[in-house]
């Protein structure tokens, strides 16, 4: 594996090295059977269990498994020897945005553009749960036609790991990206932490270096506390509006991604737009475009199947309980009418609906809403795998009872439960 033109698992065509880092190496290869350039991420699986990654691996598997968007790098296939995991991802030829950068600050209209696929990524990973917790230009791809692609997603969060009080704990991240409130462990809602990022790639990209930097951490991290930072004077009016939102340590505060999708420099045409990639979840694409569910490949069905899942890679991972899954022979359409049917019998709120995915909200008083993530996975244009699980709230005391009447309610578009339960004949 580790020579230059070797293959891998028969299937690979290993090239190049294309970057390394304590645990893991990057090299280009080529799909031995399509042609096709992907790249290839090697990690050492025995350094990697005694630094402690077990977890972090796993849950970068379980995102970029989550998250298939234009503008994230995909995760085609896992491989694994007895010393080696190998990520089979797509290649972005383009490289870093970090190297643009490096040579001088972007034009106005280049910088809009990447941010927009920033913003339309993040926006999207959050409406699915995960929060990147390390967005950085080093962490922006592009590929050979300069798409942005959001990568590294070892240090991101599940909304299922958050603590009662319905924050993230853990201090991680870049320190001249990271938001304030990370940084003092009170408690953070990703959401707002990954905006401040955002906010320090936009000003890296239209100023050419950090709002925030000095030598010294502390003072570092206290100009970010209070705000501390120069407009540089080419900063459009518009601009230096956005980033005051963006850039506020005070997370409560703080602009939203909707508000930032709504505001006006970030929707603003370039003179000439012809050679901007269209974006999913954007203003372009609505209508059926959105109810088009997740095509699975090959990986994803072993991921999702119970006898074939990655935790052999390590030790047996804790599934959430609070899920429930069945494969339907009904068209996506009709699944997907279906469960907004099944939303207003349960009385649930659909709070989004964006590719394949419902996000169903109830109230319940006293508590935190209870949340269910709906979504199909297509394994034919006539069947589909259905995932309904608990992402918020209190699950364990109402997920029983929400369950029982989401058998009861879906049976008629059910072929089969994962679990072998209420088996049809339905064609």
């Amino acid at each position: 594996m580790e020579n230059k033109d070797s293959v891998l698992m028969e299937r690979y065509e290993v090239g190049r090295l294309l970057g390394q880092g304590n645990f893991a190496k990057v090299h280009h290869a080529r799909d031995l059977k399509t042609g096709q350039s992907v790249a290839i991420k090697v990690i050492d699986k025995v350094k990697a269990l005694k630094a402690g990654l077990t977890n972090n691996i796993k849950r970068e598997i379980s995102v970029m498994r989550r998250v298939k968007h234009l503008n994230v790098l995909q995760l085609y296939e896992v491989m694994a020897s007895k010393t080696k995991i190998y990520f089979v991802i797509e290649y972005a030829k383009g490289g870093e945005l970090f190297n643009k950068v490096a040579k001088g600050r972007l034009k106005e209209d280049a910088a809009r553009k990447y941010f927009r696929q920033l913003i339309n990524a993040v926006e999207f990973c959050h409406g699915k749960g995960v929060f990147h917790r390390d967005l950085k230009p080093e962490n922006l791809l592009l590929d050979g036609n300069g798409v942005l692609k959001v990568s590294d997603f070892g240090l991101s969060a599940l909304v299922e790991s958050k603590c009662q009080d319905g924050l993230l704990r853990t201090t991680c991240g870049t320190p001249s990206y990271v938001a304030p409130e990370v940084i003092y462990g009170r408690g953070y809602d990703g959401m707002k932490a990954d905006i401040w990022s955002c906010g320090v790639i936009l000003y890296v990209m239209l100023a050419g270096y950090l709002p925030f930097h000095d030598a010294n951490m502390i003072v570092m991290y206290r100009k970010a506390s209070n705000a501390d930072y120069k407009l540089p004077t080419w900063f459009a009016p518009e601009v230096c509006r956005l980033l005051s939102r963006m850039l506020d340590p005070n997370p409560v505060t703080r602009t939203t991604i909707s508000e930032i999708m709504e505001d006006p420099w970030f929707r603003k045409k370039p003179e000439s737009h012809s050679n901007i990639p269209r974006e999913i979840g954007g203003e372009e694409g609505k209508g059926e475009e959105l109810r088009k569910p997740t095509r699975l490949n090959a990986f994803d069905i072993i991921s999702c199947s119970n006898g074939l899942n990655l935790s052999g890679l390590f030790a047996e991972s804790n599934q959430n309980k609070e899920a429930l899954k069945f494969v339907s022979l009904q068209s996506a359409s009709t699944i997907m009418s279906k469960l907004e049917d099944m939303a207003t019998h349960l009385k649930l709120q659909v709070k989004k609906r964006d590719r394949g995915l419902l996000i169903l909200e109830a109230s319940v008083e006293g508590r935190r809403p209870l949340s269910i993530d709906a979504e199909v996975f297509e394994f034919t244009p006539f069947c589909h795998l259905v995932e309904l699980k608990s992402c918020g709230g209190d699950p364990k005391e109402h997920w029983p009872i929400v369950e029982k009447q989401l058998r009861e309610d879906l049976r008629d578009i059910v072929w089969a439960w994962s679990d072998g339960r209420q088996r049809m004949n339905s064609a």
